[in-house]
């Protein structure tokens, strides 16, 4: 068993259709809550057999080993749970989007609006990189196939079920389909465990306990576990570990405990996984015959140009805004680190309805009363809508508290901003 050792980095902080348009607006928590859910839920899971015994290791030399692992050929099958106690992403969608969902049956194959599926429930993924310009990851079902192609600057993305397929190419490729141009997914999702040990270790400064604890083997590889804490009080999160390539440094595993305990947040690893190059099949694709094909520009004209996804884990969209109270647009942050909170200011200030309306139907009001608690104090009254991982409160006067923190929090947040 590798000794614990801890470290410091020194990295940033961090009814009818017409009627459930109208509803749609209500939903900022729940959506936000999603949001940051599919920031945390691409990474593979665990399959563990064992303890190794592995020569010692501080925290920051396997931090260095993170950083400097250039392996970039993999292929493998990872299982995700994810447990933030929200409802189907999928089915809010189906609910509340205006438009409704894809033709054919389906929710159609755009990878802003598919990807977050993986924020709820357990999935089991096929994955394969080549490089920076080839990745491809499958979200396998009973009897169909979900798949995302990048290869150089084309992209694909097909859904078996419905037959519908999504096209982007060039710039485009880049901009609407993933973060970077060598990313295949939506902006915010990572889809590799070294993304998203990279954006957790990104918050990794003073508000920060790192540790290196014990070893583990995951899908038949060496590993060390990277045990990452805050040191606040009030984050939802209670440590997040990830399990390391002892060989190449490569993050294998990542799972994330919430402060209250009980079951993880999400649980994901690698079942088996291979550093062979994958073959070149795996990058490319041809729709079949009679699939429904969507390009990016035409799926942006119609239902409007996608936004990131964000972070609302430390470091990532509010690292770029700025701690301490700096504020881009109608977006204030509050605080640093683990217990960073987003201040956003609704468009024109219109709070949670309490009572149903010709604006709210009675079956929409229901389910905003399910999911909230009213609150009360120095900023007048509210709702804080509650899962596992992001809380938010949205007051009466139309202002939304949001972040990984506990109600408690939000309250004096709200309390202090006013």
């Amino acid at each position: 068993m590798a000794p614990n050792d801890s470290a410091e980095t020194n990295g940033g902080t961090r009814g009818t259709a017409a009627g459930r348009r109208k509803a749609a607006r209500y939903i900022v928590p729940v959506a936000v809550a999603g949001v940051a859910a599919a920031t945390i839920g691409l990474v593979p899971a665990l399959a563990s057999s064992g303890d190794p015994d592995l020569p010692k290791i501080s925290a920051q030399q396997l931090i260095e080993k993170i950083a400097a692992s250039d392996t970039e050929q993999l292929s493998g099958t990872v299982k995700i749970s994810t447990d933030l106690g929200i409802p189907s992403l999928g089915g809010l969608a189906e609910s509340f989007a205006p438009g409704g969902t894809g033709g054919k049956g389906g929710a159609g194959a755009d990878p802003q609006e598919r990807m977050t599926e993986l924020a709820s429930g357990t999935h089991t993924l096929r994955v394969a990189a080549d490089g920076p310009d080839k990745q491809r990851v499958s979200i396998l079902d009973d009897t169909s196939e979900y798949s995302l192609i990048r290869n150089g600057d084309q992209v694909w993305a097909y859904d078996s079920k419905s037959d519908q397929a999504y096209h982007a190419t060039g710039d485009r490729a880049g901009k609407d389909a993933g973060k970077k141009p060598g990313h295949p997914v939506p902006d915010g999702v990572p889809t590799t465990p070294k993304a998203l040990a990279e954006q957790v270790l990104k918050a990794a400064g003073p508000t920060t306990s790192v540790t290196v604890d014990g070893t583990a083997q995951v899908a038949g590889r060496d590993a060390y576990k990277l045990v990452v804490k805050p040191k606040q009080s009030g984050s939802t999160i209670g440590s997040v570990v990830v399990a390391v390539d002892a060989q190449n440094g490569v993050p294998l595993k990542f799972t994330m405990l919430p402060s209250s305990g009980g079951k993880a947040l999400v649980d994901a690893g690698f079942t088996k996984v291979d550093f062979a190059r994958p073959a070149a099949s795996s990058f490319t694709f041809t729709p079949p015959k009679g699939t429904e094909v969507t390009e990016a520009d035409d799926a942006k004209a119609e239902h409007g140009a996608g936004k990131g996804l964000g972070d609302l884990i430390p470091g990532a969209d509010a690292a770029q805004l700025g701690a301490g109270g700096k504020s881009a647009g109608n977006t204030k942050i509050i605080g640093e680190g683990w217990s960073t909170i987003a201040e956003i200011t609704t468009p024109g200030g219109t709070g949670i309805p309490s009572k149903a309306s010709d604006d709210v139907p009675a079956e929409a009001q229901q389910f905003l009363d399910a999911l909230g608690d009213k609150v009360t104090g120095k900023f007048g009254s509210g709702t804080v809508f509650k899962t596992r991982l992001v809380n938010a409160l949205m007051t009466d006067d139309g202002k939304v508290y949001v972040g990984a923190v506990t109600k408690d929090a939000l309250v004096k947040a709200a309390n202090s901003a006013s």
